[in-house]
């Protein structure tokens, strides 16, 4: 996980200045100082429909006389309506559990004007609650009282690490807009920082100061809305990253501090939570490996170990690289975290005679890991690693009890995953990823009746990353709710007989079998219309917005295959078919074919949407926008049937 400290927090004391003070560009103000005109706003200037605003958040970050590092923290937020009250519960997250951070001087109060002058309410220390997040991360947590839409919530708060390495990263844009966001920073002049700076947009402050301290500001930063096939937030916004290089000493020896991933592994590998882990013994593992040392090739037994983990360990729903308690705890308990269910696979793999090694991952939502910076904070996960031959490997997660051993878990694609062979000091990163086409097809009969009613069955088979995303659809929400997602809220279709084929070999496509009967609105007398385009996981356009502020990431690649035979009802004749058609986008990355014909009173028609690239860049989304509104028109096209 990055080492970013969650900024969320509190507040105290106000005095109010004439709305006619404030100055015309963005800034911050003293604790306690707001302008009127602040209270009086009702929406952000610049994004009008947003539920909040940043009015501005600063950060100083500098050294105190012990070369602890010092972050303090001012943050203040107005909220305009009801759905942005969210953000007056704040949760700060920093390295408490080994106590290398603290955190200090919390103020935090909420301020509404009430008949024209400020009412302010402050939090209660009491309410300030502190939770453990893992062996590593504490969060201190609170929400802001009497907050209503007009309210302005304020918090301050200061964090002091005594690890010189872990400098604190910023963020100048959140899911809210920000008026104004300002960092400082103040490094002693032995110590080097590397900074990777991602800023789309000029500064508003770029400056040193003559104490040698050096500011950087934006100002009018729009937000990063919740996007379809986004990757984390965290990996789009504005940023500034920092990585300790170089520590220069009294008599200007220089010295490299800089983590390589090999030492990154090397200390991973010492460390009682995760190294020390690896070869514990588990209650019972004799009868495990000995069963699976009887199998006749390694695929069987990663396959058997991998299911047996499955089965008997219940995942805790949290995602950590390093056990708590130890892995022979947690397979006492049958429940532990992903980092501890993992290193029990592990270590069942490797006294069975498999090469396996340990893999530090990231998930989609904990963002994509830079291999420039090495560093174990940008992963929030333990899996194990199996290279099968110099082209092909697996990267096994048993907390997950639907993932599939022989497929990279989608949750980790197009990331870099870390592997630590110690044995023979080869310890390196390897980008995740899968370049196979993810396959769903429907298979569809249908009969028309002259009433205007359809009659007919389909088969669904998902492959891969479509199994397992319906496996766990219909294992954890049941065959009822199950059916209404295939019926996308479509009232007139009604599904009976759900039949389901290969659900407990994990290498054979999950194919569901179905009844369905369909009232074909818009029909009369003379008439009769339908979308051909039924039970298919793309029926909606998901890219309808014409902006996008973020890359589009589906994961992997696609390619959905529609078959679908109508029976035109006695005494009509078509009337309306959908031409056949091929399109494709300009760089050729997706194609899109529809097939329609007519012959012996039958309707055919195929689609064949194949996506060949898992990630677009948001510059090409108006070309991706435009076709996708054209494919879905297609996908979307009625045929019409006219009586005789």
């Amino acid at each position: 996980m990055r080492k970013t400290i969650t900024l969320i927090l509190l507040i105290i004391g106000v005095s109010v200045t004439n709305a006619q003070t404030q100055t015309t560009a963005p800034t911050t103000q003293p604790y306690g100082k707001i302008d009127l005109a602040d209270l009086q706003m009702t929406s952000c200037d610049f994004e009008k429909a947003a539920n909040a605003e940043v009015l501005f958040d600063k950060s100083k970050v500098y050294f105190n006389n012990n070369y602890d590092i010092v972050t303090e923290i001012h943050k203040r937020v107005k909220i305009f309506n009801d759905n942005g009250k969210d953000y007056a519960n704040v949760r700060i997250e920093y390295y408490g559990g080994d106590r290398s951070e603290y955190i200090s001087a919390i103020q935090a109060e909420t301020i509404n004007l009430t008949s024209g002058a400020p009412e302010i309410t402050k939090v209660d220390k009491k309410q300030i609650f502190t939770e453990k997040v893992d062996r590593l991360r504490t969060a201190t947590v609170f929400s802001l009282p009497n907050v209503k839409p007009g309210s302005v919530i304020e918090y301050k708060y200061a964090i002091v690490s005594n690890n010189i390495g872990n400098f604190p990263d910023w963020y100048f844009q959140t899911s809210i807009p920000t008026r104004y966001s300002e960092l400082t920073t103040n490094v002693p002049d032995i110590l080097y920082y590397k900074n990777l700076e991602t800023v789309r947009q000029p500064y508003a402050v770029n400056k040193t100061n003559r104490d040698g301290s050096i500011t950087k500001a934006l100002a009018d930063v729009p937000s990063i809305p919740n996007e379809p096939f986004m990757s984390s937030r965290q990996d789009n916004y504005q940023r500034i990253l920092f990585q300790l290089m170089t520590i220069r000493s009294m008599g200007q020896r220089v010295m490299t501090f800089s983590d390589s991933w090999k030492k990154v592994g090397e200390t991973l590998m010492e460390s009682i939570y995760f190294g020390g882990q690896l070869n514990h013994k588990i209650e019972g593992e004799e009868a495990l490996i000995t069963k699976a040392k009887s199998l006749p090739n390694d695929d069987d037994r990663i396959a058997y170990l991998f299911n047996e983990v499955k089965k008997n360990m219940k995942w805790s729903e949290l995602y950590d690289k390093y056990s708590d308690d130890g892995i022979s705890k947690a397979w006492d308990k049958k429940s532990g975290n992903s980092g501890e269910i993992n290193m029990i696979l592990y270590h069942l793999l490797k006294k069975s005679g498999v090469k396996v090694y340990p893999m530090i991952a990231s998930t989609r939502k904990n963002g994509r890991v830079n291999p420039g910076y090495p560093n174990y904070y940008q992963f929030n996960t333990t899996v194990a690693y199996v290279p099968v031959d110099s082209t092909k490997f697996y990267v096994l997660d048993a907390s997950n009890k639907y993932n599939i051993y022989n497929q990279i878990p989608s949750n980790f694609l197009n990331s870099f995953g870390f592997y630590m062979n110690k044995d023979a000091k080869d310890y390196d990163v390897l980008f995740l990823q899968n370049v196979k086409p993810i396959r769903q097809v429907v298979m569809l009969n249908g009969e028309i009746k002259a009433d205007g009613k359809m009659t007919g069955t389909a088969a669904i088979s998902n492959f891969d990353y479509n199994r397992v995303d319906a496996m766990a659809r219909y294992k954890k929400d049941g065959e009822k709710k199950f059916i209404e997602y295939i019926q996308n809220d479509d009232n007139n279709l009604k599904v009976s007989s759900l039949k389901f084929e290969g659900m407990d070999i994990d290498t054979l496509p999950l194919t569901h079998t179905l009844n369905f009967d369909l009232d074909l609105t818009g029909s009369d007398g003379n008439y009769i219309y339908f979308n051909p385009n039924m039970l298919s996981s793309i029926k909606n356009n998901p890219f309808l917005s014409e902006n996008r502020y973020t890359d589009i990431d589906f994961g992997y690649r696609s390619n959905y295959i529609i078959n679908c035979t109508f029976k035109v009802p006695a005494g009509y004749k078509v009337d309306v078919l959908p031409k056949s058609i091929n399109m494709t986008t300009p760089d050729k990355t997706i194609f899109f074919r529809r097939i329609a014909a007519e012959q012996d009173g039958n309707i055919v028609i195929r689609f064949n949407v194949d996506q060949k690239k898992s990630i677009f860049f948001k510059e090409d989304y108006p070309e991706l926008h435009e076709f996708y509104k054209k494919m879905y028109e297609m996908l979307n096209e009625q045929v019409v049937l006219k009586k005789s």
